[in-house]
């Protein structure tokens, strides 16, 4: 097997050919690579050294920009993106913590890839399972200690949009998700994530391979909606006119909260599972921050294998970023069918919400989304900051109250916001709190450059002037001080002055 077929199919674009830096090749294949390279967008891969490097909500690993260094790195790496995002940065200053790796941020989609976590099957039984029940062959089979990863390798990116909310990648996302349910006689996971990060390639795990199996956009479309044709499943929901429940008084979320044997096991829909359901359905149904807190607080109490403090914390902070607006309805069922053993079943409804895609009006709502949380604060910095300076000094509890933001929702949403500015000067009863927006702080910015070079541009002619009181009258004196009286008019009344040759 060359890797560099194979990291060639995978990437026909949106990674940079050869490193920057550094780079090995020689320089008519560097030139010739960057003409080619310049034709697309480039992006970035989040690469992972060990699987233990995912842990307590954040991944420990790096970004990789160039074929290149995917190339040499390959050997010593255990997980990647293999699709590409926009841009990748650190979380801390060790530059050791990544972050960039949401859906919302991907680029372009190379592959779907399948998870398989089980050896119960051979690879025969798995590339039959494609061929009899699938879209066909994988591109490539990668194994790992307790399973599989099937790749299927689009012939040509799908460059991701957020024009029609992000709809070409609600389309892969339903892709995704009909090949790995087609794969359930393989026990394929299908509450894996569609876009995030899977084994790396080597010559070492690949027991399958095959170039020639690539697909189009096109040809997985039409496969795909033949597929919900035959369970009657639309691409996009429809709300019925039902009325909608409290989810926190159904049978099934009472049958649930009751529940105390649910085991937090690797590969298992099981605790952790369980406790970011219900954040979720907190936060749909508009609790605060703190009451979803005390309440996870009391149901994790309750547990046989309770989870940690921080773990806590973490599902808490992944619910109410603002990336999810309510729980999984197939999660809610699948979590009932493994742990609620009571003999009875239940009927999981949402009413007429559809999380994903539905947003009620904003004044039938009694929780305000983060992103109308934030124009609102942005609107009230704008109306109260004074012309000498960008920031309006508020305390947080001030801040709070003028928006009529919960405290812990203004924490969540500064977290998540890219707009927004805050800063603290001073220590203990003298600090202050400063806040203004980005678009604000750098029109600030440009002001005080602008001032800081009219001021410069005064100061020399001043300094020409001084010096040419002492020169002897000779041959073009007149015109030079005529010209430098010109652009000491200019700085003092914005007037241009005239070259001194007369051009213009």
């Amino acid at each position: 097997m060359n890797l560099v077929e194979v990291f060639d199919t995978l990437l026909p674009k949106g990674l940079l050919t050869y490193k920057k830096i550094g780079s090995k090749a020689s320089l008519p294949k560097r030139v010739a690579a960057e003409k080619q390279d310049k034709q697309n967008r480039q992006g970035v891969l989040f690469a992972v050294r060990e699987k233990a490097h995912f842990a307590n909500g954040q991944v420990k690993g790096y970004i990789l920009t160039s074929k290149e260094s995917l190339l040499e790195d390959a050997g010593a790496l255990s997980h990647f993106t293999p699709n590409v995002y926009r841009f990748g940065t650190y979380s801390d200053e060790a530059r050791t913590m990544i972050k960039g790796f949401s859906e919302e941020n991907l680029q372009q989609i190379n592959t779907f890839v399948v998870d398989i976590d089980t050896k119960r099957y051979t690879v025969n039984d798995l590339l039959l399972a494609c061929l009899d029940e699938s879209v066909g062959l994988p591109t490539w089979i990668i194994e790992s200690d307790r399973g599989y990863q099937l790749y299927f390798v689009l012939s040509a990116p799908l460059f991701i949009s957020n024009k029609e909310n992000f709809r070409g990648l609600k389309v892969a996302k339903r892709i995704s998700d009909n090949i790995k349910r087609s794969l359930k006689s393989v026990e394929a996971d299908i509450y894996c994530n569609d876009f995030g990060f899977f084994r790396v390639p080597t010559k070492d795990n690949v027991v399958y391979v095959d170039l020639n199996n690539t697909y189009t956009m096109h040809e997985l479309i039409q496969w795909s909606m033949r597929r919900d044709d035959d369970i009657e499943r639309p691409l996009f929901v429809v709300p019925t006119k039902k009325e909608n429940p409290d989810l926190t008084r159904t049978d099934w979320f009472d049958a649930l909260v009751h529940t105390t044997n649910i085991k937090g096991e690797t590969g298992v829909i099981g605790r952790n599972n369980t406790l970011f359901t219900l954040a979720l359905i907190g936060f749909a149904e508009g609790w605060e921050f703190e009451r979803t807190e005390n309440f996870l607080d009391e149901f994790n109490s309750r547990l046989h294998n309770p989870m940690g403090a921080a773990d806590i914390k973490a599902t808490l902070d992944s619910a109410y970023s603002g990336k999810y607006t309510g729980p999984s309805k197939e999660y809610v069922e699948t979590l009932l069918a493994l742990h609620v053993k009571n003999g009875k079943e239940f009927t999981v409804s949402f009413g007429n919400r559809a999380w994903y895609k539905f947003k009620k009006n904003r004044e039938d709502r009694t929780r305000s989304h983060y992103d109308e949380w934030e124009q609102d604060i942005i609107d009230y910095i704008t109306a109260e900051k004074s012309v000498s300076e960008p920031f309006i000094w508020r305390t947080q509890k001030e801040m709070c109250e003028a928006v009529g933001i919960a405290q812990s929702s203004l924490n969540a949403l500064l977290k998540c916001s890219t707009k927004l500015v805050k800063t603290i000067t001073g220590k203990g009863r003298a600090a202050k709190t400063g806040w203004t927006t980005v678009k604000l702080f750098m029109e600030y910015i440009m002001n005080l450059v602008k001032d800081q070079k009219q001021a410069y541009r005064k100061a020399l002619v001043q300094v020409v002037l001084d010096w040419t009181d002492e020169l002897e009258p000779v041959a073009g004196y007149e015109e030079l001080m005529n010209y430098v009286h010109q652009l000491f008019k200019r700085d003092n009344q914005n007037t241009a002055a005239e070259p001194l040759d007369g051009s213009g």
